[in-house]
């Protein structure tokens, strides 16, 4: 009898072989997977660069679609839920690797001075992480999160204008949702506190690039991980950034073991397989070097044009160090 078929981002690491047993496995380049590769598949495996909406599942027999993972801006949630089909993502997965990204950052531009002012807009999994790490460099913490202090109080939250008055650093950690697109605008950087620096480790859409251009002289320095319309990136604001990386600040082998393992137990939960339900990824050995982002800045600022090449052959870090 014929196994039921599973289409896989071949850039999901730690994938290869696991799920063979139960499905024919199908591993495409996340960006080039179409219609025609998902006719007949019952399960897709994918990270953001496959958009999994209406033109791409309708007339399929997809039912189960997992994203390894925090976001899920890619996939239509909307046309999932109407048409039946289990969606699964990894939250959480990688917010110690994005954590690790911004401490790194801010140590590098000696932004994190004992005193100074963070201020964390979207405290979830890494904007909790990244106040930590502040709060242990001797930074004094504001906090914004509109749908998170709703739900918890106003006790501990800055309102947004506030914390961009006061906030010697400025950093990005919500996700996208539609009402989020270009939610740093000319007013967000107008109402920063001169001088500030500003750091992007979110999504690119969700900061308008032409106002973040024209704030450049009054900002201090810049850190870019997200850009629009990657790979086809605003290379006026490469030069302009002082630190540019290509989209891989939650790059970590943590954090890929991590999206690997919560992908695939979800899938074992659909479909009911009880190996795969308590699936872990397991012997993969840690590097030991302690993260260089000099040198993810220096790869992309003398390769822009091979932006999507740096993300899938990345050599992924310890997130611990």
């Amino acid at each position: 009898m014929r196994r039921p078929v599973l289409v896989a981002d071949r850039d999901i690491p730690f994938l290869e072989g696991v799920p063979d047993s139960w499905f024919e496995v199908r591993a495409l380049p996340g960006k080039a997977i179409g219609p025609a590769d998902v006719r007949d598949a019952v399960a897709l495996l994918v990270r953001t660069r496959t958009r999994c909406n209406a033109e791409l599942l309708d007339g399929s027999a997809v039912r189960f679609v997992a994203t390894a993972t925090i976001g899920t801006d890619h996939i239509d949630r909307n046309y999932c839920d109407s048409h039946g089909i289990t969606v699964a993502s990894a939250p959480g997965c990688n917010a110690a690797a994005v954590a690790q990204f911004v401490r790194v950052a801010l140590h590098t531009l000696g932004l994190d001075r004992p005193g100074a002012t963070l201020g964390v807009i979207g405290v979830g999994h890494v904007g909790k992480l990244v106040a930590e790490a502040g709060r242990q460099a001797g930074m004094h913490v504001l906090l914004n999160d509109p749908p998170r202090e709703a739900v918890e109080g106003p006790a501990g939250f800055t309102p947004l204008p506030e914390l961009l008055a006061t906030s010697d650093v400025v950093t990005l950690h919500i996700p996208l949702w539609p009402g989020n697109r270009d939610f740093a605008n000319a007013a967000f950087f107008a109402a920063m506190k001169p001088g500030a620096s500003f750091i992007n480790a979110s999504r690119g859409e969700v900061v308008d690039e032409a106002a973040l251009l024209a704030a450049r002289p009054n900002l201090d320095k810049l850190v870019l991980d997200v850009w629009k319309n990657e790979p086809d990136i605003n290379l006026d604001l490469l030069v302009a950034a002082d630190i540019a990386t290509p989209h891989i600040a939650g790059y970590s082998i943590q954090g890929k073991m991590n999206g690997t393992t919560a992908v695939v137990r979800a899938l074992g939960e659909t479909f009911n397989i009880d190996e795969l339900k308590t699936f872990s990824v397991t012997g993969i050995p840690l590097p030991r070097t302690p993260y260089d982002i000099w040198r993810d800045d220096a790869a992309l600022r003398s390769h822009p044009e091979n932006f999507e090449q740096l993300r899938s052959h990345y050599p992924y870090r310890n997130d611990q160090l």
